[in-house]
């Protein structure tokens, strides 16, 4: 399937579920254990891949040479972001988990616009990065019924939207020049050795009942083998600037599970950061324009 529209609808529908996945798993499994697992059966799963289409000398071999990209990716593209969202959605909702993750975008601009020379502040991306914050703002800071504990769960999926952005940045100047499944399991791998010590000490007591074992499979399957591949696949067919249209879906996709089989609420301040998020990522990436006579002056 290398159809451009079926695959971004899989990956937006597939990573709008994982929120769904931690939710259900995260009332069994506490988030180091949980995400340890995941890491290390989706590095299984992903090393078993490269050997597979490269054999196991080469695949040894590559994986080798990309270790320090792969430590940097393990730990700001899965350790830190994956254990944060677990522990954030032990306090709030898993639509509004993926709602707040689709601002990484948003976090990507900010420090691309630092590290990467050949970026450039217009008045346009300007107003757009702003209301993307006001947007993160919004869903961030009003709970009534959760109090600071849905707070400090809402800032650390901004955390972990910071983490993300920062891998993107690293990616985007670091491993241009190493393949993509070598990447995700060799940072799949990195993600759970770190994990492992802190789940060591978090193991559950009992065994997990078969719906959270099976949103863990799932999130591992799915959320990561899965997704790695097809975001990989995407990248080499279809460029970065497409593949970005998966922040506009992804939300859409976790508020209607979470609505759906959890019985979340959908409020409006959920819905208004939303749509302020996704505007302000419309507008930093020039994929939504200004009316002509205030884009003379906003540029």
């Amino acid at each position: 399937m290398n159809r451009y529209a079926p695959m971004l609808l899989l990956l937006a529908a597939v990573w709008g579920a994982s929120y769904l996945f931690i939710k259900v798993a995260v009332e069994e499994i506490d988030p180091a254990p949980m995400m340890a697992l995941r890491t290390l059966l989706a590095a299984a799963v992903l090393i078993a891949y490269v050997v597979w289409r490269s054999g196991r000398s080469r695949a040894v071999a590559e994986l080798r040479t990309a270790w320090r990209h792969c430590l940097a990716l393990g730990v700001l593209n899965a350790a830190l972001p994956f254990w944060l969202i677990a522990w954030g959605e032990q306090y709030i909702d898993s639509g509004l988990a993926a709602v707040v993750q689709g601002s990484v975008p948003i976090f990507n601009a900010l420090i691309a616009l630092k590290v990467l020379p050949q970026e450039r502040l217009t008045r346009t991306r300007s107003l757009g990065l702003a209301v993307g914050i006001v947007g993160v703002a919004v869903v961030t800071g009003f709970h009534p019924g959760g109090g600071w504990l849905a707070v400090a769960g809402a800032l650390a999926i901004v955390v972990s939207s910071v983490s993300y952005a920062g891998a993107g940045v690293y990616g985007q100047l670091a491993v241009s020049d190493t393949a993509g499944p070598v990447l995700a399991a060799g940072s799949m791998l990195a993600g759970g050795l770190i994990l492992l010590p802190f789940a060591l000490f978090q193991l559950p007591h009992s065994v997990p009942g078969w719906e959270a074992t099976a949103s863990v499979l799932a999130l591992t399957l799915l959320g990561t083998v899965v997704a790695q591949l097809v975001l990989f696949r995407m990248l080499a067919l279809h460029g970065s600037a497409r593949l970005s249209l998966v922040t506009y879906l992804m939300p859409g996709f976790a508020l209607v599970y979470g609505a759906a089989l959890l019985d979340e609420e959908i409020s409006v301040t959920t819905l208004l950061g939303l749509a302020l998020i996704l505007s302000g990522v419309a507008l930093a990436s020039g994929r939504l324009r200004l009316p002509r006579r205030l884009a003379l002056g906003a540029r």
